[in-house]
């Protein structure tokens, strides 16, 4: 078997997990253009609402990542059938949890909303969108489920495919219903519903058409839910780390705050983009491991590694030719833009970085080294991030001192991830780890 996967694979896969990873901040985008129209009160009660949604898609990406390390094994076995097997078992799990989250949703809706926002019209206007909304979150955990098992057996194209339906037709029904029907910040919620069922709808249609009984096995469910398990304290470390970091912008000024936001969507963007490449690892990886060609899943680490880092290298680049330029776009605040570059030429430097991270977390992930990865984050989180993000609150550090927290979490999760590739413990050969 040839070991070297020729790059046009890689990108085959990784152009259309682009798509899919983008296609919901820029359904947001639109929501937000569409609401933000009926004046402040709906925009803020929408932010909030969107905030609290945001967490049940967060804190459950083991029904996408974690499913497709299980599949991708499988598949490289030539197990297809039980790959996709996979599959509905983490769509059953995708509609319990769902459903528990929107009887817990309705009944927490309002403490929560409350907490991050006080009493008042905000958490008013949040309740009242995310009660709606949180109906479509069976069909978005499903839809999670779906990209998993898709990514796993290499197909990639029709997720983007139902994700763009699903989206490109709420995006049409959103302002119909908020101005042609009168129904306000309701009908961008039962928009929001409608693109979940939609794209949730084709994805289990691409499961039916698999022809794989669909009957739970509570086994398979159990295995799913212990990396599961990982992958949700993992991402809580990372939730830690940004929750912390805001907090610590708003406490220095609003200026710092503002300036904060900017740069952290910038980020945020930016990792979706390079999370693309690791999604095609994911599959390669867990294929070759899954096909015992352990050789070519240790060329394919380091292969993904050279892309990440050119791939980084090219955005610090372009960013670093936009510092003056760019930040204009996002706001005219004098101190905002005065406040931006304490943080722009750390997330300018640390593009290399998690261009490497995220392609080497790609290939851990897909290994089923989740153990290792939530140890890793946990580590980083601990000894990087939050005692530095904390220091620069109680000295005064500002906005520099809080990139610097960031800086020190990314180094330490580059030299856990490196260190541990290298090692090739993860590259355990067999269908199942």
């Amino acid at each position: 078997m040839e070991d070297r996967v020729p790059a046009r694979r890689v990108i085959g896969l990784a152009v259309p997990a682009l798509g899919v990873l983008a296609a919901e901040p820029l359904y947001v985008l639109v929501d937000t253009a569409v609401v933000g129209h009926l004046g402040a009160l709906p925009l803020a009660g929408l932010a909030l609402g969107g905030v609290l949604l945001t967490q049940v898609s967060t804190q459950l990406t083991f029904l996408s990542y974690g499913t497709t390390a299980r599949t991708a094994r499988l598949h490289g076995a030539g197990r297809r059938r039980e790959a996709v097997e996979e599959g509905v078992q983490a769509t059953w799990l995708a509609l319990v949890a769902g459903l528990l989250v929107v009887v817990l949703g309705q009944v927490f809706a309002r403490p929560l909303a409350e907490l991050l926002a006080g009493r008042g019209g905000v958490a008013d206007a949040a309740v009242e969108w995310v009660r709606i909304a949180l109906f479509g979150a069976p069909f978005i955990l499903v839809t999670m489920a779906g990209n998993g098992w898709m990514r796993g057996v290499q197909d990639t194209r029709r997720p983007l495919k139902y994700i763009l339906i699903g989206n490109g037709i709420s995006a049409v029904l959103c302002p119909a219903l908020v101005y042609g029907a009168g129904w306000g910040l309701e009908g961008s919620a039962i928009a929001n519903v409608v693109a979940q069922v939609l794209a949730a709808s084709l994805f289990i249609k691409a499961l039916v058409s698999e022809k794989v009984p669909l009957t739970p096995h509570y086994q398979a469910m159990r295995a799913q839910l212990g990396m599961g398990r990982d992958l949700v304290l993992r991402s809580l470390a990372f939730q830690a780390c940004f929750v912390s970091a805001a907090s610590v912008a708003a406490r220095t000024s609003v200026a710092a705050v503002g300036a904060h936001q900017v740069v952290l969507q910038l980020w945020t963007f930016l990792a979706l983009v390079l999370d693309s490449l690791a999604i095609a690892a994911q599959s390669l990886v867990g294929a070759a491991l899954g096909a015992s060609n352990k050789k070519q899943a240790e060329k394919l680490a380091w292969q993904v590694t050279r892309y990440g880092l050119v791939f980084g290298i090219g955005l610090g680049v372009v960013f670093a030719a936009l510092a003056t330029v760019l930040p204009q776009a996002f706001t005219s605040d004098q101190e905002v833009l005065g406040e931006i570059p304490n943080a722009w030429w750390f997330f300018v430097a640390l593009q290399p970085i998690a261009g490497v991270v995220f392609a080497l977390d790609g290939v851990l992930l897909g290994a089923g080294d989740v153990k290792f990865m939530r140890t890793a984050t946990l580590g980083s989180a601990v000894i990087g991030f939050l005692p530095l993000v904390w220091a620069a609150y109680a000295f005064g550090w500002g906005l520099a001192g809080i990139w610097t927290g960031l800086s020190a979490f990314m180094v330490l999760r580059l030299i856990a991830v490196l260190w541990r590739t290298k090692s090739g413990e993860w590259a355990v050969e067999g269908a199942v780890r």
